[in-house]
């Protein structure tokens, strides 16, 4: 029977643990924060993109439930934790740098000048609001994502891709 999940072919055939364990042990030591993202689409595609860049674990703060559509069942082969609050979340990242990826303080400097740290967790907000005053408080790093058009900004979902792969460019490549 054909194996017909989208995933590369080392892991075709595998159990759905089988591939999680096998990510775990090359797994990058990055991690990605959504808080309260509106669009469950978003997170879902946050998610396949954490697992494309096989982050650690993905935080989701505040709102729990997504649409795993988005995430096409990446979901199952990455660690996914819920926090209640920022509070709950910000007790899991001592000893990690927080970089808030918002573009609308005057806090954020460009993307493509950071230099990343190894251990780095990347937080989204939502779309309308943005990150909230508070987690952006405790952020160590404000980072924006340059843009060329008439827009101000790129999707939620497209901007952890990007800030994803920066980080992977420098650490992991």
């Amino acid at each position: 029977m054909e194996d017909t999940r989208n995933l590369v072919d080392e892991y075709k055939g595998l159990s759905n643990e089988q591939v999680f364990a096998a990510l775990d042990k090359k797994r990058t030591p990055l991690e990605v924060a959504i808080e309260n993202v509106e669009h469950d689409f978003n997170i879902g595609t946050i998610v396949r993109s954490a697992n494309s860049f096989n982050v650690q674990k993905v935080h989701i703060i505040g709102k729990k439930k997504y649409n795993r559509r988005g995430a096409m069942c990446t979901d199952k082969y990455l660690e996914i934790i819920h926090h209640n609050t920022i509070e709950e979340f910000l007790k899991t990242q001592t000893d990690r740098e927080l970089v808030a990826i918002e573009n609308n303080t005057p806090r954020a400097l460009p993307l493509h000048d950071k230099k990343f740290v190894r251990d780095a967790t990347l937080i989204f907000g939502s779309e309308n609001n943005g990150i909230t005053p508070e987690l952006l408080d405790k952020s160590h790093d404000v980072r924006f994502i340059e843009s060329f058009g008439s827009t101000r900004s790129v999707n939620v979902g497209v901007a952890a891709g990007i800030a994803m792969y920066e980080y992977a460019r420098q650490i992991v490549f």
